[in-house]
């Protein structure tokens, strides 16, 4: 399997940026190829400008073309994803996220901002034609304890994120075995008589 994460935040270090790399290692624990991607890996003209030619944006649309599923984290801003997020996935085609599996995450300040996942995110994802979106998790920032070079999260924050990355490679393998059982069927030879 081969994963792509996405980190909204405008910050190298940050809360939501924090529940990517705890996911991520959590995916690699299980063997899973896992490709990272935040801001500082486009070339920021070419990202706002749209240069849909420029190979940083060119890599970014190949990898998640080939993935299988994306992990998605943003923090919350003024109840909704970041900009960054949204300038990210514009440089994607429409239906770039079609037959992908997404799992969401998002930090914000309080649980007033709960909902952003399924008002602000979820809309997005489904128009660029996510057809499996997962709930996802949302962490509030007091969950999430980020100190120089180490970051620690609420116990409860990890036992929802491990729940929700069971249930990642779930969907997962059972879309490869279906898949696979397609496949399979496509390659059986017609009897002829």
């Amino acid at each position: 399997m081969y994963i792509v994460t996405l980190a909204g935040s405008p910050k190298s270090v940050s809360r939501s940026s924090s529940l990517l790399r705890y996911v991520s290692q959590r995916l690699h624990a299980e063997s899973i190829q896992v490709k990272s991607y935040s801001l500082s890996d486009f070339n920021q003209d070419a990202l706002l400008h749209g240069d849909f030619n420029h190979p940083s944006i060119k890599a970014f649309q190949d990898d998640v073309e080939r993935a299988d599923g994306l992990v998605i984290a943003t923090p919350v801003y003024k109840a909704s994803i970041s900009g960054v997020l949204k300038i990210i996935l514009d440089v994607l085609g429409q239906d770039a996220l079609a037959h992908k599996v997404i799992l969401p995450l998002a930090s914000g300040g309080s649980v007033a901002h709960l909902l952003a996942l399924d008002y602000a995110l979820k809309p997005v994802l489904s128009a660029m034609k996510a057809q499996e979106i997962l709930s996802g998790v949302f962490a509030q920032d007091q969950q999430i304890q980020v100190q120089e070079h180490n970051v620690v999260l609420d116990a409860d924050l990890k036992e929802r994120l491990d729940w929700a990355v069971g249930q990642f490679q779930y969907v997962l393998r059972c879309r490869r075995s279906a898949g696979q059982a397609n496949q399979d069927t496509l390659n059986v030879h017609p009897i002829t008589y």
